[in-house]
């Protein structure tokens, strides 16, 4: 058996990651795979890079312009399908395809054409609409009918609204595939069932970390930042502004005595400027072991998140030992349970002060509970459910 992902990087991002431990996997298992993917660098030895980064940036900026969102980048695409027709895959397994790294016109096509059986793993939503990986802060359901006049066109395309177009292609190029659905969280999966791809099978199979990395982990982060004797709320994301909550930890500074510490992990100098004085904002870890070594001196993890899919952050916090407290969107609830964390309505703020202040001062959540529940996302047997499905 010979299995080809397909993804925008390899080894980088969250979907990166994944793709790199599935391969190592099917590698462990004797079985032959590459990694198929068009941004950014990568030593692993069985990853294939197609496409330079200049050519993606180039087919941005078109997307940008003519609105046609995952259907440029023809000669990249056609270098992929020569690769894929030197590698001869029995399975492939699609992750973003939406990273500007294929047409997705020519790739499905030629997917049909061959029968190949093929794995689609849904990162966000963008597989069943026009534009859109998320929806919820547009408040939009015209996707479940025909994507129209669609409410987030400018972010991505500045002239035509392509919206009803795209999705209409990629109802007609799916249809007659053989092809299973993959979604990380319980939600995502309920979401593509309303979609046109209600007629597939689709399947849950939830996203994992490494628990030899992320586990409780001593350091001296109080000591350095001097919080010894603050209780710390942490929030770690990559792209903050209001998709992540951003706005929510500026209240909580306002809201939270002296005896609370707020501390954001991946920040940068433009979110410097917004944040006061009584945030600690860390710009990013020199590796893994520094963030467990945050997570594990927090005293809650703090994810505001109103569009979510899945999200890594809370499982790293668990595996830590640290409870979390987040808002009631996407999958981001399914991740704890009643001994592990605390979830509230999207933007109650309240009750999000309520939850941390629970967990804070009254003790309602053991670390030795959090821990228990992280060994359920232990990275190789998630990932190796991929691999059992490919037989």
């Amino acid at each position: 058996m010979r299995v080809a992902q397909i993804n925008a990087t390899c080894g980088a991002g969250s979907t990166g990651k994944i793709a790199l431990e599935i391969s190592k996997l099917l590698t462990e298992r004797g079985i032959d795979n590459r990694i198929y993917y068009a941004s950014g660098k990568s030593d692993y030895p069985l990853g294939v890079k197609y496409a330079s980064d200049k050519y993606i940036k180039l087919q941005a900026l078109k997307s940008r312009i003519f609105g046609k969102y995952g259907f440029n980048s023809k000669s990249a695409t056609k270098k992929l399908i020569k690769h894929l027709e030197d590698f001869k895959p029995d399975i492939i397994q699609l992750h973003n395809l939406h990273g500007h790294n294929v047409h997705l016109g020519m790739l499905l096509n030629y997917i049909k054409e061959k029968g190949i059986k093929t794995f689609w793993t849904f990162h966000d939503c963008w597989a069943f609409t026009g534009y859109c990986p998320y929806y919820d802060l547009a408040g939009c359901n015209k996707w479940t009918d025909e994507c129209r006049a669609c409410p987030q066109k400018s972010t991505y395309s500045w002239f035509f609204d392509k919206s009803s177009w795209l999705q209409e292609q990629k109802r007609r190029l799916v249809k007659d595939l053989d092809l299973t659905v993959i979604c990380p969280s319980k939600w995502l999966a309920n979401e593509a069932k309303k979609s046109f791809f209600k007629d597939f099978k689709i399947e849950v199979i939830n996203n994992g970390i490494n628990l030899d990395v992320f586990k409780p982990t001593e350091g001296d982060f109080r000591q350095r930042h001097g919080l010894e004797n603050k209780k710390i709320a942490l929030g770690v994301a990559f792209d903050w502004g209001v998709r992540k909550g951003l706005d929510v930890f500026l209240e909580l500074a306002k809201r939270l005595s002296s005896d609370y510490q707020i501390v954001l992990v991946g920040t940068n100098d433009s979110i410097d400027k917004m944040l006061p004085e009584n945030i600690i904002s860390i710009h990013r870890t020199a590796n893994q072991r520094e963030l467990a070594e945050i997570y594990t001196a927090s005293d809650v993890f703090v994810n505001p998140t109103r569009e979510e899919n899945y999200p890594t952050v809370n499982m790293e916090a668990l595996a830590c030992g640290t409870p979390v407290v987040t808002f009631e969107t996407g999958g981001s609830p399914e991740i704890i349970d009643e001994k592990t964390g605390i979830s509230v309505k999207i933007d109650d703020l309240d009750q999000l002060e309520n939850a941390i202040r629970k967990i804070c001062e009254r003790g309602a959540i053991s670390s030795t509970d959090c821990q228990e529940r992280a060994k359920g996302f232990d990275s190789a047997r998630c990932f190796e459910k991929y691999v059992d499905r490919y037989k």
